[in-house]
């Protein structure tokens, strides 16, 4: 049975990475040719349970689906396993981080413009399904 989890969640993860970037340059520009708002997602993805269930409680429902595509969505993973992403990710995410997550939360949701000004952010998550204040945020700069 928990080879199937593994696989299903594989899977999702793939789905889930499909719609996000990686880079910031190419998210601010995509921003600014569609006039849209940036949602940067900082997670510790192997490593930090709230972010594993946060992908689950909010990125694979149909509201957070529906909400997406009013945003250009930006993926900054910082994991423990170093095999997860290559050295050149790895800095350029810590360079993200640096300038948009100086405290290193994780989950953390940031709303940035197509300037890339922080407009607003959401940290945490208690893993209890409950995903009201990750949506009201998101809707509030759709």
């Amino acid at each position: 049975m928990l080879p199937v989890f593994i696989i299903a969640q594989a899977e999702k993860s793939v789905v889930m990475e499909s719609a996000w970037l990686t880079d910031y340059d190419t998210a601010l520009a995509k921003a600014e040719k569609e006039d849209k708002n940036i949602l940067v997602y900082f997670t510790g993805s192997d490593w930090c349970p709230p972010c594993k269930m946060l992908k689950k409680d909010l990125f694979e429902t149909t509201a957070f689906q529906d909400i997406s595509n009013d945003f250009i969505m930006l993926y900054i993973d910082m994991p423990m396993n170093r095999d997860l992403i290559s050295d050149e990710q790895l800095r350029h995410n810590k360079d993200v981080s640096s300038k948009h997550n100086r405290k290193g939360a994780v989950p953390l949701l940031t709303i940035l413009n197509a300037k890339g000004k922080e407009l607003d952010a959401y940290s945490g998550y208690s893993m209890n399904g409950e995903i009201r204040y990750h949506l009201d945020l998101l809707k509030k700069y759709q």
